[in-house]
């Protein structure tokens, strides 16, 4: 029997989850025909664990999604049912958004842009087989044997390839959620020579909210001021829903740990490696054995629903005990499991295989984005399926890929640490491994990269006129602040003492004034030198103030990579013919074909005197012409 054709286009996507949604309208807002093939129509851009979008670092890769023309952060604002800005007492470095979001109400929103959008078509199958030709991406194939043709082929499979779930001692092919797995793409990976690993990551129970006794439950309402993901949305007024907290308690850890020897994963039943900074419950007793508690979060999955998620309390322990461990907890003594928790196994690809691009190096047209790629969360799979589809289309133009660095964006850190540096477990995104996270930061995304998305062709005319005037504003604003002097008279000195600042002796300029930690900009309407400005200009002039000395260091070293990231290492390079190079870096560097001396030098493996062989043998290089 010959295979039927279904259909021609220029870019597949294959997976309907947070990245392959982010790809898909990427490439087709880019003018290239797209196809998105997902295994179940009912839930494109599910929420399989907690139902939020954001937190810390992952608010930041949000904001840069929306800021590069992506779709994240819109949909986030239109369902949000509770927000919080996290990490407040720490500084704008680290500020971070994070949104309950209504779970089901962002799937059918995201599930309509998608129908909605020009050149994209959505197909219900499980894609089974890559087709390729001369290292070259023909096509895929799905389980009816019907056959789509492609230019370029975008993975965005999340935890489904080979899905196992556990519970206890029960184990059963699936994807998250109970919906069905993808059992055959795996061997063609295998086929085209990809090397896969093996990753678990996990979800706690459900509980019905009405066999909750909230009163013994301790209120965490959502900010007063809301603020927005995206840089598109206006002002945002809702009554927000109240997330809630417990704790463990004594009776919770001796249960867990009279039941250690019935946990998959101690038991050697779980093979695949899990998420460090996301460990399960019975983990946590484990590692942290001297601490008497741990917080434990009641959070709604969203208004249609009385369904309520136990963030803290991932788990794979058998139901009975999952039974007793959650009545355990105050409040939760007559709980009612709705769902119960789980492990789930899956197969992924080792990230080292990749260029920069996400495009696998070895086989034209063939990028990968998300869980696949071995990360974690929802924010980076999205990040990451925008980037790949940014670069599928710019591959079709025939341009130079968009390629972040680790000076431009968190997803620039989050891209280059798993293609660089490769991972051994699922990646979860951290303000600690953006080394330039000052100027990194939440609210200066849209500067950062707007532009970009602008000359990409995501970013509208009117977004990017949007912007420009945001800009100027805060131009204008900074000059007015470096040119306004106050005298010294008795009304700015009393001012300056309300607020705890000491006097002046001469004229000083506002800008100056705004240099004190303990004078804040709105204050200045109480001596008439405020001004009527948007809050996110005010914030941008405030933040470019106070910390103006380290950022100028931060910049400092900012230029210090850029020239590291400058010195580019051609691909024909063979490394092993390169003397005074370790065995090991040879390996390594043969491996991974660094495109800079910054790269190379942040492979594991790589040590500063291989970094100095390399430079020594760039210099020769060139000499020779």
């Amino acid at each position: 029997m010959s295979d039927f054709i279904g259909g021609v286009y220029d870019v597949i996507v294959v997976g309907a989850g947070h990245a392959g949604c982010e790809a898909a309208l990427a490439t087709a807002r880019l003018g290239f025909s797209t196809a998105i093939f997902t295994l179940n129509l009912d839930n494109i851009a599910n929420m399989p664990c907690n139902p939020n979008i954001g937190g810390t670092a992952k608010g930041q890769l949000v904001r840069e999604v929306d800021a590069l023309g992506g779709q994240m952060g819109i949909s986030a604002d239109a369902n949000f049912i509770q927000s919080k800005i996290l990490n407040k007492a720490k500084g704008p470095a680290v500020y971070s958004l994070r949104a309950q979001i209504d779970r089901r109400a962002y799937s059918d929103y995201m599930k309509h842009v998608l129908e909605m959008q020009e050149n994209l078509e959505i197909k219900q199958a499980e894609v089974t087989d890559i087709l390729c030709k001369d290292k070259r991406i023909k096509g895929i194939r799905v389980h009816t044997g019907t056959v789509y043709y492609c230019k370029a082929l975008i993975l965005t499979t999340g935890t489904y390839l080979n899905g196992s779930i556990i519970i206890g001692e029960s184990k059963v092919s699936s994807g998250p959620d109970g919906l069905l797995p993808a059992n055959k793409l795996s061997n063609s990976l295998k086929e085209l020579g990809i090397e896969l690993l093996r990753f678990k990551t996990g979800t706690p129970p459900r509980l019905n909210e009405r066999s909750i006794d909230y009163s013994k439950l301790i209120e965490q309402p959502g900010d007063e001021e809301i603020v927005p993901f995206s840089f598109l949305t206006g002002e945002l007024n809702i009554e927000q829903v109240p997330c809630y907290m417990t704790h463990t308690t004594e009776e919770t850890h001796r249960i867990i740990r009279e039941n250690l020897h019935r946990s998959p994963m101690y038991s050697g039943e779980i093979k695949g490696i899990g998420a460090r900074y996301c460990p399960s419950i019975e983990d946590k007793i484990v590692r942290f054995a001297d601490k008497e508690s741990h917080q434990v979060f009641v959070e709604p999955m969203g208004l249609g629903t009385k369904e309520v998620y136990l963030q803290g309390m991932s788990t794979s322990m058998p139901e009975d005990v999952q039974l007793k461990m959650v009545r355990s907890l105050p409040g939760l003594e007559n709980a009612q499991i709705m769902r119960p928790a789980y492990a789930i196994e899956y197969d992924c690809i080792n990230p080292a295989q990749l260029k920069l691009s996400l495009e696998i190096k070895g086989i034209e047209g063939l990028f990968f984005a998300g869980q696949i790629n071995g990360s974690s969360g929802y924010e980076e799979a999205a990040a990451q399926g925008l980037m790949a589809g940014i670069n599928a289309a710019m591959k079709l133009q025939n341009r130079e890929p968009l390629v972040l660095d680790r000076s431009q964006a968190y997803i620039g850190v989050l891209i280059d640490d798993l293609v660089t540096k490769g991972t051994n477990e699922p990646y979860r995104m951290m303000t600690s491994r953006a080394e330039y996270r000052l100027y990194l930061r939440q609210d200066n995304a849209d500067v950062r990269l707007t532009s970009i998305g602008y000359k990409i062709g995501l970013v509208t005319q009117e977004r990017f006129d949007r912007f420009m005037a945001k800009s100027r504003l805060i131009e204008k604003e900074i000059k007015r602040l470096q040119e306004t002097v106050l005298p010294a008279n008795n009304e700015i000195n009393e001012f300056m003492l309300r607020h705890g600042s000491t006097k002046i002796v001469t004229g000083i300029k506002l800008y100056d004034l705004l240099k004190r930690p303990e004078i804040e900009y709105h204050y200045l309407s109480e001596i008439g030198q405020g001004a009527d400005l948007p809050k996110e200009v005010i914030e941008q002039v405030s933040i470019s103030i106070k910390y103006e000395g380290y950022l100028k260091r931060q910049m400092n070293q900012i230029e210090q990579f850029k020239r590291m990231e400058e010195r580019r290492l051609p691909e024909e390079i063979d490394y092993s013919s390169i003397h005074g190079l370790s065995t090991e870096a040879r390996q390594k560097l043969n491996a991974i074909k660094p495109v800079s001396l910054g790269q190379a030098s942040r492979i594991s493996g790589v040590s500063p005197a291989d970094i100095s062989v390399l430079l020594v043998y760039l210099e020769s290089r060139k000499r020779k012409g």
